[in-house]
């Protein structure tokens, strides 16, 4: 069967990218005063298995990039450098840049040619001052004091160990860039180590080669070729006097099998290496920006049984209901009514199991984070821990790739705006090292973000300030007019910031807004606590989908909507006696010894007034710990509905979350409770306060 080159070009990617993350993860938990040996060979492993890969596809630009980087990681896994913060810094940007060559290839964007360079020298710099350490010592490749003025010949010994398929190197291409470097070079094979036919398998290397070079080429020149697998092969390079290439080659010992440690990205087997090597020398085809290997996930081998089982359990169903209407008749009503209800308890785990695939742990947002952290405190000279919890919870993918932008914003500000400097955190009575804490736990529904810091918090003087000087508010308005909670919210007005200097990082007026818009398109909603002196926390709450929900059908003014079924407490039918009124109007019912306001859903939706509360029935909802009682006319069925976004096919409405198609065919409307809530909140509270002002 013919190799799909695409197709392994995309594992590649994929397998680079998880490499990329091992190796930034390791590195950004390096202890330099206590490095461990694993997690040198960890990253260690992680470069090889870039640059092999790299190599095989001929990325040439990232094969030699990556080669570099190992060849530094080599000399510190043998104790002949050091790891200190500056280099570990520069092997963070070197995983920057790998990324960036990645990407130029796989979606034709630009790389960052001036971040390469900046590197390329610097570890030129390292390695150039290891080269001339290993210049002055001997090792079993160079020829010794005994046979460099020895006339002759180059003679080649090269021995692959079994294992060098598995990380993407092919013996083929080695000895083709041989006879590149010399047109006259003779190469034999050596089959002596080649098992019985059957015990051969198909993905080991069991044949090694001689080859004769002339004595015309450098010796550095042949170095070169073999560079790439110096630590997959036993080799050896000497004049052909001091090297007898007619003797028996050695055989490979089981010791150096064992020293190949097999990478994890076989990507190629031996039955097709002449495929590959055929295709070596072209240019690998750049994939479009939207190449499903961008979009690609991961998944759990238990959840593809469990759809396999749920599919199996569908076809039964399916055959038993196409046997009852090839021959129905009334008595099989009963059998009937029974297949039908199974198809929808199938339909319903074949549903849950899908939209299952689709959930990620958060962790796949919050693991760029600690480099984050790190590069920006660094920066700013401040000191940071980043503590991170709830990174297995799980969230929709598609709603976790959207969030990661607003969540880095907010990350940023809480270090540049809320984190002070070691010295003034010390005058305030606080550690010299401020916290930034990630969670993510789910809250019915929903799944809850919360981005918290122990700097400054927010001074909501200054802010109503900056917002008067700013136009955000009237000029002539009064503090005493706003609540410390409106005040808050001003952060997230259009071009409101309270920066003193405008930097790369924030001040511009421009992001707060657009971090609300965001997580709002979405669904969700974003609230901001903070005390002054003590630190802030922005609460993010989002839906877990975007695709499907389970809804309570009710009726307002004759019009179907739909309350997600997750934010309903309880729904009950209204005792007029349990109804109170407090300041400004504003209707509370009494209920199991709490007061809960009453929000008039068709005034709120503004079709109308309710009119009179007798008769009517109140659907308590929660949300972000507020409750309010939604005034119904009627409570109609539960179903799973489909969400379909009502801002991309008509446009944003206030407390509408989004439309679905019911069975009959008609549209109702989703309600956003959400932000229902809020706006009512928000509006009860500026009446009760004129009230209290007049």
């Amino acid at each position: 069967m013919a190799l799909d080159m695409e197709q392994l070009r995309k594992m590649f990617y994929e397998e680079c990218r998880e490499n990329l993350e091992v190796l930034e993860e390791v590195l950004l938990n390096l202890d330099v005063t206590n490095i461990e040996e694993e997690s040198i060979n960890t990253i260690f492993r992680a470069a090889h298995s870039i640059k092999g890969g790299a190599g095989t596809f001929n990325l040439m630009d990232i094969s030699e990039f990556t080669h570099n980087v190992e060849a530094y990681l080599d000399l510190v896994r043998n104790n002949e450098r050091t790891l200190t913060p500056d280099s570990i810094d520069l092997l963070l940007k070197s995983g920057d840049c790998i990324h960036s060559m990645l990407e130029g290839h796989e979606l034709g964007s630009e790389v960052n040619d001036a971040l390469k360079k900046e590197v390329s020298e610097r570890l030129a710099v390292l390695l150039d001052d290891s080269n001339q350490s290993d210049n002055q010592s001997t090792t079993s490749s160079e020829p010794d004091s005994d046979t460099t003025d020895l006339e002759g010949d180059w003679a080649i010994r090269f021995i692959p160990h079994k294992e060098m398929f598995f990380s993407g190197n092919d013996p083929l291409r080695i000895l083709r860039e041989l006879k590149d470097l010399d047109p006259s070079c003779e190469i034999s094979v050596d089959a002596s180590n080649l098992p019985d036919i059957d015990q051969i398998e198909s993905e080991l290397c069991y044949l090694s080669w001689n080859a004769t070079i002339s004595d015309s080429v450098e010796r550095s020149l042949i170095e070169e070729i073999f560079e790439w697998v110096e630590d997959e092969c036993d080799l050896t390079i000497e004049k052909s006097q001091a090297l007898n290439v007619e003797a028996k080659p050695v055989q490979q010992s089981q010791e150096s099998e064992s020293e190949s440690e097999p990478e994890t990205n076989r990507v190629v087997s031996q039955a097709t290496k002449s495929d590959l090597s055929n295709q070596s020398t072209a240019k690998p085809a750049k994939a479009s920006k939207n190449d499903s290997s961008v979009s690609s996930i991961r998944v759990d081998i238990d959840k593809v049984d469990s759809l396999i089982n749920l599919v199996g359990e569908l076809v039964i169903t399916q055959s038993m209901l196409t046997e009852i209407g090839n021959d129905f008749s009334i008595d099989k009503l009963e059998k009937l009514k029974s297949g039908l209800d199974q198809l929808l308890q199938n339909s319903k785990d074949l549903q849950e199991n899908v939209l299952n695939i689709r959930m990620l742990p958060m962790s796949f947002a919050f693991s760029r984070f600690p480099r984050l952290v790190r590069d920006l405190s660094s920066r700013l000279e401040k000191q940071v821990d980043l503590q991170i919890k709830g990174e297995q919870t799980e969230l929709d993918k598609t709603v976790l790739e959207r969030i990661v932008d607003p969540l880095v914003h907010l990350v940023r500000n809480g270090i540049d705006h809320g984190i002070e400097q070691p010295a003034q955190r010390l005058e305030s009575g606080k550690p010299e090292q401020g916290v930034i804490e990630l969670n993510a736990y789910h809250q019915g529904g929903s799944i809850v973000i919360e981005i918290r810091d122990d700097g400054a918090g927010l001074n909501c003087d200054k802010l109503w300030q900056k917002a008067t000087e700013k136009g955000v508010l009237e000029p002539d308005s009064r503090r005493e007019e706003y609540s410390d909670k409106q005040i808050m919210n001003l952060i997230f007005a259009p071009g409101f910031s309270t920066a003193e200097e405008v930097s790369d990082i924030s001040g511009r007026g421009v992001g707060m807004d657009v971090v609300r818009r965001n997580i709002e398109e979405l669904g969700g909603h974003i609230e901001v606590e903070s005390e002054l002196g003590k630190g802030s926390r922005f609460t993010i709450s989002l839906p877990l989908t975007l695709a499907i929900l389970d809804g309570q059908l009710v009726k307002v003014a004759g019009e179907v909507y739909v309350i997600p079924l997750l934010t309903i407490v309880e729904s009950i039918q209204i005792d007029p006696s349990c109804i109170k009124l407090a300041s400004g109007g504003i209707e509370l019912y009494r209920l199991r010894e709490e007061n809960i306001p009453i929000l008039r859903l068709q005034e709120e939706l503004e079709m109308g007034s309710s009119g009179t509360l007798d008769q009517r029935i109140l659907c308590f909802v929660e949300a972000a710990g507020n409750r309010v009682g939604l005034l119904l006319d009627e409570l109609l069925d539960q179903q799973q509905v489909v969400i379909k976004s009502l801002e991309s096919n008509y446009s944003k409405v206030a407390g509408i979350s989004g439309a679905t198609i019911l069975g009959d065919g008609s549209v109702s409307l989703i309600l956003d409770v959400q932000g229902l809530i809020t706006n009512f909140l928000n509006r009860t509270s500026e009446t009760a306060n004129k009230g209290m002002a007049a």
